[in-house]
């Protein structure tokens, strides 16, 4: 029987070294700690990286997604197409500018939204649709954008998942006419602690999250606290409050320099975790992606029967061996909000409740050693027989 580990093995972990505290020290030092010239510089530096026309900095992934939905003029009685496997943000920004977030079932290998699902719950009132792209793995965008052009639908890409990520072609997420929105959140593959970012090629559309992302005030409204600024400032237009800081900024520019070295490693451990995992009964493993997956999340899948445990009881049997795991996610018909609010209810999408029952979240990021990796698939072998 394994011995139990000293210490606790979480979930996730961020890679902060001494080139983070440094940057962040000299930021601290400056005397300016908001929306700046640092903000600018990792903008550049992300946008460089990604290969697309225009990104702006924000203090969070939903902050794009909300903005973003705000400047294609999503309103009232509108509808807007959201798979009902991912986290809260996807559709409550629908909510929050009172349009109706229309769930949606994903497929049954890759759990992603696809074309035919999308097709399907179209009606006069939709607008536009939110692919999530899920764990490090995308959306098949070829064949969503395809339809939405044909339909007259825009489409916002919830890419909190997939920085560094590849499509089947070579080309990376973000590479985009739509806005696509990053998660720099500190369990994400490159961290600014809170944080995200909204990118694409339409730069108009980019530039409308910009000012919106600060009250509706014109892009240069920081500088008026520079030599070369004015005190005078207009509100162009309705606005929100989801603008960067510059101590975010410095995180995130030197956590972008080692963001392949951090993506390069998931990949390395997770090929480890479907080596040692292959053959343990009651496991089904994810699937290989088709394109250059980020492997943001390891997630497996816990077949209970024949004297296995469940899923849950599974998490818990890990988590009294100092083994952390979690569930990606609820699917957000089942939470009672969504249920009350918009009449939805168990059943509705099954294959999303199939996948939830099962699906577990193995620790996965980059500081892990590959003991670490050899340790947790000891203890499922013991959990699962």
């Amino acid at each position: 029987m394994i011995s139990k580990r000293g210490d606790f093995l979480p979930l996730a972990r961020p890679s902060i070294g001494e080139a983070e505290i440094a940057e962040v020290s000299q930021v601290l030092l400056s005397g300016w700690l908001t929306t700046g010239p640092k903000v600018n510089e990792f903008e550049e530096a992300v946008k460089n990286y990604v290969g697309c026309r225009s990104a702006v900095g924000l203090c969070s992934c939903t902050g794009g997604l909300h903005t973003a939905l705000h400047a294609l003029g999503l309103g009232p009685g509108d509808e807007v197409i959201v798979p009902t496997l991912t986290f809260a943000a996807s559709a409550q920004v629908v909510h929050w500018l009172g349009a109706r977030p229309v769930l949606v079932d994903v497929d049954n290998e890759h759990q992603l939204l696809t074309a035919d699902a999308l097709e399907a719950a179209i009606t006069p009132r939709s607008k536009g649709v939110i692919p999530v792209h899920m764990a490090g793995r995308a959306c098949d965008m070829k064949a969503i954008n395809r339809l939405c052009r044909d339909r007259g639908l825009w489409v916002v890409e919830d890419a909190a998942h997939v920085i560094g990520a590849r499509y089947p072609d070579g080309s990376m997420v973000g590479q985009s006419a739509n806005p696509v929105v990053f998660s720099f959140y500190a369990t994400k593959n490159m961290t600014t602690g809170e944080g995200g970012m909204a990118v694409g090629d339409d730069e108009r559309l980019i530039e409308a999250i910009r000012r919106q992302s600060y009250f509706g005030i014109d892009k240069q409204a920081h500088q008026r606290y520079t030599s070369k600024g004015s005190w005078y400032y207009e509100i162009a237009e309705n606005g929100f409050k989801y603008n960067m800081d510059s101590v975010q900024a410095a995180l995130g520019l030197v956590q972008l320099s080692r963001l392949d070295e951090f993506n390069a490693r998931r990949k390395e451990l997770a090929a480890l975790y479907k080596e040692l995992l292959s053959e343990v009964p009651g496991v089904i493993l994810p699937p290989s992606p088709v394109e250059e997956s980020t492997w943001h999340l390891f997630v497996i899948r816990i077949k209970a029967g024949q004297g296995r445990p469940e899923r849950n009881q599974v998490i818990e049997s890990l988590r009294a061996m100092n083994v952390g795991s979690s569930v990606h996610y609820i699917p957000l018909h089942l939470h009672p909000f969504f249920a009350d609010s918009y009449g939805y209810a168990p059943g509705d999408f099954p294959r999303a409740e199939a996948y939830y029952e099962e699906a577990l979240s193995l620790p996965l990021f980059p500081a892990m050693s590959e003991n670490d990796v050899e340790y947790v698939c000891q203890v499922l072998k013991e959990i699962l027989p």
